[in-house]
């Protein structure tokens, strides 16, 4: 199974899901200029971290059974990927999928300003860019903004979480040129050539997909399944990574038989 995490993040913050996946051999990697891996010399695009997962795949030696997953942005990047490869993967999980243009309805206004954000850090001279974009007090607004669980611990886990990779990045140019690309693309653009077995792992509170929105994403992927984790929102891989991980065994388990 290889699996694609979202913007700003890395492979940390997959971890709990791959916990819950003991039966499977599971590979996350930082994708280009987030975690450990370096920058691209170009752009970092859909297309660029499509090519990322085309090369990694063949790098590892990994076959046409292997299993995609794609966190977030991770499902807009895993969507195109296998809508350009049918038959490469054996099936598609997206979790969080991307099922709404970021521009259009409520989020509109949130994600010009984020835009101006990402923007001013790439800009301004490398201090004080540096300084905004890793900015704690405004991690923790972001962190605060997306973690809906009601439980304490957790969510003192989910802010250490944010405040301990959420500003792992490469460079300044790489936080700006990955969000526009976030904010561009949509699951939609890929649904309609989505070939093999699917499945969405939705969620109820999600402010980045609603659930309409969620449904009628479903209904433009032939013979995909959607699943939602009721009171969670956009960090299911944080908030209910068990419950998302026993879906995603049971998809496969039924695939098998």
């Amino acid at each position: 199974m290889f699996l694609v995490h979202g913007f700003r993040g890395d492979h940390h913050g997959l971890l709990r899901i791959v916990e819950g996946l003991p039966g499977y051999r599971v590979i996350v990697p930082d994708l280009p200029g987030f975690g450990a891996s370096d920058a691209l010399a170009g752009p970092h695009d859909v297309s660029a971290y499509v090519r990322f997962v085309r090369h990694s795949l063949e790098a590892l030696g990994l076959g046409p059974s292997t299993v995609l997953l794609g966190h977030s942005f991770g499902s807009v990047i895993a969507a195109r990927f296998a809508a350009d490869n049918p038959g490469r993967t054996a099936a598609l999980i997206l979790v969080n999928p991307i099922c709404e243009p970021a521009l259009e309805g409520s989020s509109r206004l949130a994600s010009r300003a984020a835009e101006l954000y990402y923007a001013a850090g790439a800009r301004l001279p490398e201090r004080p860019g540096l300084a905004l974009l890793t900015n704690p007090l405004i991690v923790r607004v972001m962190s605060i903004f997306m973690a809906k669980t009601r439980d304490r611990a957790l969510r003192a886990y989910i802010h250490d979480q944010h405040a301990r990779y959420f500003s792992a990045f490469a460079e300044r140019r790489v936080v700006l040129e990955a969000f526009r690309a976030s904010i561009g693309a949509t699951v939609r653009d890929s649904a309609a050539a989505l070939t093999g077995p699917v499945l969405l792992i939705a969620a109820e509170l999600d402010d980045l997909g609603s659930l309409e929105g969620q449904r009628r994403l479903a209904a433009m992927i032939p013979g995909s399944r959607l699943e939602v984790l009721a009171g969670t929102g956009h960090l299911v891989h944080y908030e209910k990574p068990l419950e998302a991980a026993a879906l995603i065994t049971a998809f496969l388990t039924e695939g098998r038989q």
